[in-house]
């Protein structure tokens, strides 16, 4: 530690901070545009200067190292002011300077309200300018259907440069041009490739780079804020909804340093306009091989009368990929009350919650990848699966050269990874040590075995799953103190399902078995608009949007979005997470939970719990561990041991990808115009502006 005087308060920082950081240690307020915490210094804005005592000029703290400062001439501490008069008129000149150019259009910016330029402005300029020239125009750039440009008002802090190249991994974004001709453009001015592109408008300090689909709709200041979580993959980084009325307007991530640090993926920011589109808001029955609007008693008549004449064995429910945990237990329970054991989700089918929890969550965590030497990757994209863990894992492998192996599909992520193979083969010469990556993963004081939906979802799913896990315990992955058996999952309901055995009970049928034709006689279906259904089964289908599960059905019972309602959901590092409700569902439509409570009275089959928080208490003595919210329950590596012995036989075809389209994976994305667009130009069919 070295001892540093900041505004006359004496503090110790490590040696490798910044002055701002030592700065900001000691209390100061530093202002910055070009410094950001998780990008490189550029050093460029100059709005963060401060004074160095025995330095003539002032300094730029977000460049200055600690270890650089040169003690008093007696071996006093360095010295550093924030406040000296030196300081503000630097810090008055710098922000003269970037107002030059600057267009005064913030009635009409999108970021007026949460702009660090108007704030700074405020903070740290002055009411009047000595520069009467005319302003530069620069011309706006096409950067994709996401990020809206005007680029007369960057002031080159190369945030978003700096952000595409090292959080990204797609290094589309540079400078050209010297001096006052100076433009920050894609080059090409084609679209951005990144899957988190959507975060450009976060770091832009001006408003050069909005929200294109968020263009001129709403001020922050209007907006209801409710915090959240997101359930469109499995990762559940933390989220704020923002509301106005009854109106979902946009969706921005909240800093969580152990999940998703400060970032989202564009499906999750993007996806709003499908919460209001392709609704379901009125019960539907169908009569004459046509869907005609219904009451609800209706609805739950047609219900009745078909499960009258049908046998237990033959009732059934799947569960979707968005399914928040109390449904899926609600749905559980009054099946069991019916006599069925028929209860499944979607992709879970090689998992068996007797094995432990530690057979199927992602045991190191997602901040752990930052501690990991080595990762194998078996079976999964995680740029498609978890743009945000991917972005997590490019992180370390920018940070130690982390070796990565990949068996499976060939996919296109952002670090250099060695490709080992496509399927089982690969991974059985790996256990018998006939590959080089074998001797990288035993050298590895910490290393990952991540498992991921191409190898789970097959029907040899539990086989390679004990396969990966005889891996990872003979490469020392389950060693005391790290547990480097990952499974990760690509829905957000998966871990909730098998942490409440929504799974199959004795001689039950999964859900491979009932989408069979004979399978059931009457399925439910909530939300599970992924699996294919067969003709002669009775469909009863609560969800939110008229996609396949709907066209399908025979029943709907509108249900309620996750932004509609109050849900616990587990992540796939087993973490509980309780979504918050920022709006209501429309027309007729009612929380999924609160659907199965009225449809049980309806069927005899009452169940025991009339609000919300009764229906959590009975969850609650059931799975205790669901109670800790924003804890990880944390599994037995004895278990994985016992998984390692479980064997079975492994089919030879290679692993395919789970997820073919990244914008298009559940019924709010699919009813979405702004992920359909992503969905073209991702595919090729739009690349240009021009085009």
């Amino acid at each position: 530690m070295i001892k540093i005087i900041v505004d006359g308060k004496e503090v110790e920082v490590p040696p490798e901070y910044t002055l701002l950081q030592a700065c900001e240690s000691a209390g100061a307020e530093i202002p910055r545009f070009c410094y950001h915490e998780r990008l490189s210094i550029a050093g460029n804005c100059r709005m963060c200067l401060v004074e160095l005592k025995g330095t003539p000029k002032p300094v730029a703290s977000c460049a200055w190292g600690v270890r650089d400062c040169r003690p008093g001439p007696n071996g006093e501490p360095p010295e550093i002011s924030t406040k000296s008069p030196m300081v503000k008129k630097a810090r008055e000149g710098v922000m003269e300077f970037l107002l030059i150019n600057h267009p005064l259009d913030c009635p009409i910016c999108d970021q007026g309200g949460e702009c660090d330029l108007q704030d700074q402005a405020m903070g740290y300029g002055v009411d009047q300018s000595r520069f009467a020239e005319n302003k530069r125009a620069v011309e706006d750039k096409y950067l994709g259907v996401l990020v809206k440009t005007s680029m007369t008002r960057c002031i080159q802090c190369t945030r978003c440069v700096r952000f595409a190249a090292e959080i990204c991994g797609v290094p589309e974004m540079g400078a050209i041009g010297r001096g006052e001709d100076m433009e920050i453009t894609t080059y090409l001015e084609r679209a951005l490739t990144s899957e988190l592109q959507g975060n450009l408008v976060d770091i832009c300090p001006v408003g050069a780079l909005t929200s294109k689909p968020y263009a001129f709709a709403a001020r922050p200041w209007e907006l209801g804020k409710t915090q959240s979580v997101d359930v469109m993959d499995g990762v559940g980084s933390a989220i704020r909804v923002d509301t106005r009325g009854r109106e979902v307007m946009r969706i921005l991530p909240r800093v969580n340093e152990a999940i998703n640090e400060e970032w989202i993926s564009d499906k999750t920011r993007h996806v709003v306009d499908g919460l209001r589109t392709q609704r379901l808001d009125r019960p539907y029955v169908r009569e004459g091989g046509k869907l005609k609007p219904a009451s609800w008693q209706q609805a739950f008549a047609a219900i009745k009368a078909k499960l009258d004449g049908t046998s237990a064995k033959k009732i059934g429910a799947i569960a979707g990929d968005l399914a928040a945990v109390e449904e899926m237990f609600a749905l559980k329970q009054l099946l069991a009350k019916l006599g069925s054991t028929n209860v499944a989700a979607q992709n879970v089918a090689a998992f068996d919650p007797k094995a432990g929890r530690a057979s199927y969550i992602f045991n190191p965590g997602i901040v752990g990848i930052e501690q990991a030497d080595a990762v194998l990757i078996i079976g999964s994209d995680p740029r498609k699966e978890a743009a945000i863990l991917n972005a997590r894992i490019r992180k370390r492998w920018r940070a130690s050269g982390m070796p990565i192996g990949v068996i499976g599909d060939q996919a296109e992520l952002t670090y250099h990874y060695d490709y080992l193979g496509a399927g089982t083969d690969t991974l059985n010469d790996l256990i018998a040590g006939k590959l080089g990556f074998a001797e990288t993963l035993k050298n590895a004081k910490r290393p990952i075995i991540l498992v991921g939906a191409a190898a789970t979802a097959r029907r040899d799913g539990a086989a390679i799953l004990s396969l990966a896990a005889k891996l990872a315990a003979d490469v020392g992955a389950l060693d005391d103190g790290w547990n480097g058996f990952a499974v990760l999952h690509p829905a957000a309901s998966s871990v909730g399902a098998l942490d409440i055995g929504f799974v199959p009970g004795a001689g039950g049928l999964g859900a491979a078995e009932m989408a069979t034709a004979g399978g059931v006689d009457v399925l439910f279906s909530l939300g599970a608009d992924e699996v294919k259904l067969p003709d002669g089964a009775f469909v009863v289908y609560i969800g939110t949007h008229g996609d396949r599960g709907a066209h399908r059905a025979d029943v709907i019972l509108p249900g309620a979005a996750y932004t509609e309602k109050s849900g616990i959901y587990v992540n796939t590092e087993g973490r509980v997470q309780i979504a918050g409700r920022a709006s209501f569902p429309p027309g007729d439509a009612r929380e999924d939970w609160a659907i199965l409570r009225a449809l049980s009275e309806a069927l005899g089959a009452k169940l025991p719990y009339d609000s919300l928080a009764a229906l959590r208490k009975a969850l609650f003595a059931e799975v205790p561990h669901l109670m800790r919210v924003d804890q990880i329950e944390a599994g037995n590596p004895a278990d994985l041991r016992k998984l390692a012995s479980a064997g079975g036989s492994v089919e030879k075809t290679p692993f395919k990808p789970v997820i073919a389209d990244f914008y298009m994976t559940n019924p709010i994305a699919r009813a979405s115009a702004v992920m359909a667009e992503c969905s073209r130009l991702a595919s090729g069919q739009l690349l240009t502006a021009a085009e």
